[in-house]
């Protein structure tokens, strides 16, 4: 059978299957293509050795793939020729006996509550003081789209693609479609909820109105809606204008600062991990490095033994 043959219908069984997020999607079959393109005329993909794989993994080290990288890359095969077991394609997994590549995980960037704070006042300064109607929407919507996203912690991909309908219901949560087209219910901040508010003032006020978008933030573009490079984009920017360290500052970082902020002000780890909508607790406690200082600090504080010190 030929590669891309194999490749479209485990993507498919994976979109069915799976709820596969069409981004995840994308990257299955840029790795797949490309351990493809690897085995050259040596072995069809169905033909894969361990040896094979084992190549593969040895060349993408050579062209300076992190461990992470090669990890992900090679869940990605790992997957695929547990889809053609599966399927009776194959008499065996060729992964079976490949270890992982041992990753170091690293601690997330995290902006402290003094940055955020002051890149929250300069959007909504700027908000605030736009006069005309094109500047004030795109201040109005920047605004919004930072209090939303320091507000529930929405990845940005479920950020940028919020329909309308989000903002006509009880305002207090937001319902969101997240990975594996999983609902999760995000609590709404007060702050949030007005800059929304202020934002969707503005697009009535410019009487834009004709053919409505089911987006929140709509956009001319493919997709309907503000994308995420644009969004990354807006926000670097604005960093700029708030003097603050571009490389320091960027959408997921925001997230990042959204589940650690929580858990220093004393906020359950279970309750991080359904509020970012991970599926597995282990994925949430990248974060723990926060508790444990916090952890650190109140036994510092106020045990007994450590005040009589």
């Amino acid at each position: 059978m030929r590669n891309s043959f194999l490749i479209e219908q485990f993507l498919e069984m994976m979109s069915a299957e799976r709820g596969a997020a069409p981004n995840t999607l994308l990257a299955y079959e840029s790795d797949l293509t490309e351990f493809g393109e690897e085995l050259g005329r040596s072995a069809n993909l169905i033909d894969a050795s361990p040896h094979n794989i084992r190549h593969w993994l040895a060349a993408l080290e050579q062209q300076g793939f992190s461990a992470s990288s090669q990890a992900r890359k090679l869940s990605t095969v790992r997957q695929f020729f547990q889809f053609l077991f599966s399927e009776g394609l194959r008499q065996d997994n060729p992964t079976g006996s490949i270890e992982s590549p041992r990753t170091q995980r690293s601690l997330p960037k995290v902006m402290n509550e003094a940055d955020v704070d002051r890149l929250l006042l300069i959007a909504e300064e700027e908000a605030t003081n736009a006069r005309k109607p094109a500047a004030r929407i795109r201040s109005a919507r920047l605004h919004a789209l930072l209090e939303l996203l320091y507000s529930t912690g929405l990845r940005v991909s479920e950020l940028v693609s919020l329909p309308i309908s989000a903002t006509r219901r009880d305002t207090r949560f937001l319902t969101v479609t997240g990975k594996g087209n999983k609902e999760r219910l995000v609590p709404l901040g007060d702050k949030a909820k007005q800059a929304v508010a202020v934002y969707l003032d503005c697009v009535a006020e410019s009487k834009k109105t004709e053919g409505e978008s089911p987006w929140l933030f709509p956009s001319s573009g493919q997709s309907g809606h503000l994308t995420r490079q644009h969004f990354a984009r807006d926000l670097k920017t604005l960093a700029t204008r708030a003097g603050l360290a571009v490389n320091k500052i960027s959408p997921h970082i925001l997230r990042h600062a959204f589940a650690s902020h929580l858990l220093q002000n004393g906020a359950d780890l279970r309750a991080v991990q359904q509020l970012l909508g991970h599926a597995d607790i282990s994925t949430t406690q990248i974060y723990t490095h926060v508790m444990e200082e916090r952890l650190r600090e109140l036994v510092e504080t106020a045990h007994p033994l450590a005040q009589a010190r």
